[in-house]
């Protein structure tokens, strides 16, 4: 339980800076930048009362538009009114009126402007990364332009009668404003070579991603893969009450093709015969590649005779599928067993069910479709040819 101190800090930082985490990045940033702002205007309201070298009312002046500038806008951040903006911290616009009001305080400070560059620094670094790369360089035009007129206007109006002092000034707002420019370029062009990294590794991920899931010839899921969804989709059907369907599906008389025709040949019968079955079954049925000729379709909310059928005309695709070699033209059937999986039983057990329907179908001649029996079969051995 927290403590009540805590629960009122909490209610109070809430109320200030919002309880949207987004929006409350944004209020804190703003407020930064308005708690930097008002220390500055309070250095140059002591400088001008304790040096009596300014103009104490124009700096007065000068401290509260500069300071109610910001404070207007992060209200207008805080009530979430920028948030549908392309800049929703407003930070070029605070940057652009912080910059102004460097500009006007270099022209004020008179004999005290040289700790202008140091804030200059920081107003143009507080954006970094929140600024493109033509914004960085939009920002610099406008901060070089800004204080070339004030250091025009300070020295045309200058009561020093040290030119070199004035000269030294401003080639000093000049090297901040070029180096923090130059500096804020190149972390564009670091943040920009970050940001395709991430994009390269993201992509590599994808593909190491897909590389797990999916069998490389067929372009079909591998095993493991078609085991968790298989897992998946029984705890769906147990909770639904749906029925689900597994099929061994197996290429009849396979080995002689890789033997007689090479594997190449082979291997393009194989993405042949995925193509023809994928394109024989509706879109939420999953067909998965289980190992060398044998693959394994899931039919999701699917009774029996359904699926019967659907593995009827499986069946008589693949056997119209013709396969051009070089020796000629190949024909290719399949063999299917069909089982229906049963409450309480395993997804492993249903797989078994399917395959002894497999090895019955094979040992009736092949190319031809049996379904499981409801009542649990002996145990015997899968044939494959």
């Amino acid at each position: 339980m927290k403590h009540p101190i805590a629960r009122v800090w909490q209610r109070i930082t809430n109320a200030a800076l919002s309880t949207d985490p987004r929006r409350r990045t944004l209020v804190s940033m703003a407020l930064l930048a308005l708690l930097l702002m008002a220390s500055s205007a309070g250095v140059m309201l002591l400088l001008a009362e304790a040096t009596q070298t300014m103009n104490v009312t124009a700096v007065r002046w000068w401290a509260a538009m500069s300071v109610c500038g910001l404070l207007v806008m992060t209200a207008f951040v805080r009530s979430g009114k920028t948030a549908q903006l392309n800049d929703p911290s407003l930070t070029i616009p605070q940057m652009a009126w912080t910059i102004t009001s460097g500009a006007v305080a270099y022209v004020l400070a008179g004999e005290a402007r040289g700790i202008v560059p140091s804030v200059l620094a920081m107003i143009l670094f507080f954006g970094t990364f929140a600024l493109t790369m033509a914004e960085v360089v939009g920002i610099g035009v406008y901060a070089l332009t800004a204080f070339g007129c004030a250091i025009a206007v300070s020295t045309r109006f200058s009561a020093s009668t040290s030119g070199y002092l004035d000269t030294a000034y401003a080639l000093m707002v000049f090297i901040v404003l070029g180096g923090c420019i130059a500096l804020n370029l190149r972390i564009q062009r670091i943040r920009a070579k970050l940001q395709r990294q991430r994009e390269a590794l993201a992509e590599a991920l994808a593909v190491n991603r897909e590389l797990a899931t999916r069998d490389e010839l067929t372009g079909l899921l591998n095993r493991r893969a078609m085991q968790d969804l298989m897992a998946l989709e029984q705890r769906r059907a147990l909770r639904t009450g749906r029925p689900l369907m597994l099929a061994q599906l197996d290429i009849d008389h396979f080995k002689p093709v890789n033997d007689t025709h090479g594997h190449s040949t082979g291997d393009r019968a194989l993405q042949a015969f995925a193509s023809t079955v994928r394109a024989s079954v509706r879109d939420t049925d999953v067909l998965a590649r289980w190992g060398g000729e044998e693959f394994v379709l899931m039919l999701a909310e699917t009774g029996p005779e359904d699926a019967r059928e659907l593995l009827d005309r499986v069946r008589q695709a693949v056997e119209a599928l013709e396969i051009t070699h070089s020796a000629g033209v190949l024909h290719l059937t399949v063999s299917a067993g069909l089982a229906q999986h049963r409450t309480g039983d395993t997804i492993d057990h249903t797989l078994e069910r399917a395959d002894q329907a497999l090895y019955t179908a094979k040992a009736l001649g092949r190319n031809r479709v049996v379904m499981a029996p409801p009542a649990r079969p002996a145990p015997g051995v899968s044939a494959r040819a």
